[in-house]
């Protein structure tokens, strides 16, 4: 077969995903034509499909396996580290890290990706998944949360619904300004504000004021 008919299936597909994962991230799912995906896999267009199905398939494939990453990388972030309000401004500041990483395309796949619901051309399987990962952060972070409180390290008459909600918001902003290319530090003053209203409570420990450092492996979609 030659080149210009396409390779063979012989080509990485670890690989030609996340290149595709790239391309959907920058763009959204509307936003990424085939020809852009070709070029960024180094495939035609029928090894493509051949592989992976249509572009939505290609899609939903790429956005299952960002998700486990990032809910792999978020859930050790806010549970490995005991203390509560450290445990979530550590969370808070990685997602800076990630969002603002000039090696990445900046912002976050889902919240880039959630411009594209309600649109008339996106399939109702991309639409429902997105909307489904949208509130994912919001309820990792309820329940670091609740946990702190039975804990002790919050008020107990406090609710931690509208913080969790206030957090992930703050996230979702943060995620759209690096995607409008503000730098990490725009962002990481963000994270100092939203942090100043953390209730007063029991916490073990001061604010975090260093630089969260993000595993290797969260560095890719």
């Amino acid at each position: 077969m030659t080149a210009e008919r396409g390779r063979p299936r012989s080509f990485d597909t670890e690989t030609a995903l996340e290149q595709a994962t790239q391309v959907f991230w920058r763009l959204g799912y509307q936003g990424a034509s085939m020809s852009e995906l070709t070029a960024a896999t180094g495939l035609s267009k029928p090894s493509l499909y051949a592989a992976f199905g249509d572009k939505e398939a290609l899609y939903l494939e790429c956005m299952r396996r960002y998700m486990a990453r990032n809910v792999a990388l978020q859930t050790q972030l806010l549970d490995d580290e005991p203390d509560a309000r450290r445990a979530v401004e550590g969370f808070m500041r990685a997602m800076a890290a990630l969002q603002a990483d000039p090696a990445l395309p900046g912002g976050c796949f889902i919240v880039n990706g959630t411009a594209d619901c309600g649109g008339a051309t996106i399939p109702q399987a991309v639409d429902t998944a997105l909307r489904a990962a949208s509130g994912g952060t919001e309820q990792r972070l309820l329940e670091r949360l609740k946990r702190a409180q039975r804990e002790a390290q919050l008020p107990p008459g406090l609710k931690p619904g509208p913080l969790a909600t206030l957090l992930a918001s703050v996230l979702t902003g943060m995620a759209v300004m690096a995607k409008g290319g503000q730098p990490r530090s725009k962002l990481e003053e963000v994270v100092d504000a939203a942090m100043a209203v953390w209730p007063a409570g029991n916490s073990r420990s001061r604010p975090t004021t260093s630089r969260a450092s993000v595993p290797k492996r969260a560095a890719r979609g």
